[in-house]
């Protein structure tokens, strides 16, 4: 009897208390620094040379505690291999997150932490961004890039878009983020940055990244018997943020130039690696790749917030293997099912078996058909190693 009941009543016990305990571990919501402008406007004064202090949110839960509950949880009684496996990853990628958000603005653990949780580029990967750079990047005077909508506007523009899925969430708007947009999955709540004026193509690639994919995935995952397809699986960020940048290059929506944009933010993230402070990332860009120092300054703050935030590079990686997977001719809604990693689809179809997963409800609108009519974006993916 393949149902539900077959899977172990430990199991559930367990998803659930992980579930209530990892509730408030949403590494967003305190790595982004509150005083981005304070700062920004001190480092422009000190001619690039005095590096930003951030400050931060408050922490608002028990950190040891967490921790310690997260282990007690009896991971041995689960019957099943595949699921027991999993289960001991979760536990792992949690602690390592809970260590994320508590050495926050402490720079050497914070990236020590923030490297075991996401890694860092590989020689590989800092060349895939080198190769980016080599293509030129269309007309920034292009008509599809000029600021057009402010963020009410762009408020309502998402809104429309969101009409052909059947599902509701919540809209906020902040002044303190480093993205001019994010959903933050655990409050079903898309923030859109209340300083960005947005072009018609940030409206794009926005509403087929952000809802088209995140929220998508948000809203799958609660379908679940389990809570992990919610809250996320381990290393769920590659996958996810592959399938959204997939979702703009399906809607024909991905340029050369903001391929360039994951390619920096790879840089960014090995400039970590060697040492950089972030002054020194920051002249790296403008003097060596000539960017203008306002895009210098949000690709830096987002490698360097927190003391060093790895996570960026894999923009690019999941990009990369999201399109090789869909090349290849595999099912993409599969993908969809939650907050899910390409690392964990057998586990995954071992649960499945069990009743324990479904499929997607909603589906990402731009998968239906590919529509990209861009040759060098499509050259580009092709020869990325």
């Amino acid at each position: 009897m393949n149902d539900i009941h077959v899977a172990s009543k430990v199991l559930f016990e367990i998803d659930k208390n992980i579930d209530d305990l990892v509730k408030k571990v949403e590494l967003l919501s305190y790595v982004n620094p509150i005083n981005i402008e304070e700062e920004k406007e001190k480092f422009f004064k000190s001619k690039y040379l005095t590096d930003p202090v951030f400050t931060y949110p408050e922490i608002d839960f028990d950190r040891f505690r967490l921790h310690r509950e997260l282990f007690e949880q009896p991971i041995e009684q689960i019957e099943n291999g595949y699921t027991r496996e999993l289960y001991e990853d979760i536990i792992y990628a949690y602690s390592g997150l809970i260590q994320c958000i508590e050495t926050i603005g402490t720079k050497r653990k914070f990236y020590y932490n923030s490297l075991r949780s996401f890694g860092t580029p590989t020689e590989q990967d800092v060349e895939n961004a080198k190769f980016i750079l080599h293509f030129d990047e269309e007309d920034d005077n292009d008509a599809q890039f000029l600021p057009k909508y402010s963020p009410e506007d762009t408020e309502q523009l998402f809104r429309e878009y969101s009409k052909q899925y059947d599902f509701s969430y919540q809209i906020k708007f902040s002044n303190d983020m480093s993205a001019i947009a994010m959903v933050l999955n655990n409050i079903k709540t898309l923030v859109i940055n209340k300083k960005h004026t947005f072009s018609d193509n940030e409206v794009a690639i926005l509403t087929n990244h952000e809802i088209g994919v995140h929220m998508v995935t948000t809203m799958n995952g609660l379908l679940h018997p389990l809570k992990i397809f919610s809250n996320g699986f381990p290393n769920y960020e590659e996958t996810q943020e592959g399938l959204a940048v997939f979702s703009e290059y399906m809607s024909n929506n991905l340029t050369v130039k903001r391929l360039k944009e994951l390619a920096y933010r790879v840089i960014a993230v090995d400039s970590l690696a060697k040492g950089y402070s972030f002054s020194k990332t920051f002249r790296l860009f403008v003097n060596t790749y000539d960017l203008d120092r306002e895009t210098a300054f949000n690709i830096s703050v987002r490698a360097h917030r927190g003391g060093g935030f790895t996570k960026d590079y894999l923009y690019l990686t999941g990009l990369k293997k999201v399109y090789d997977y869909y090349k290849s001719g595999k099912d993409m809604n599969v993908l969809l099912r939650g907050k899910i990693s390409l690392d964990y689809l057998e586990n995954i179809e071992s649960l499945a078996k069990n009743g324990c997963a479904v499929m997607p409800k909603h589906l990402t609108d731009s998968y239906r058909e590919n529509k990209n009519t861009n040759k060098t974006v499509d050259f580009i993916l092709e020869n990325l190693k």
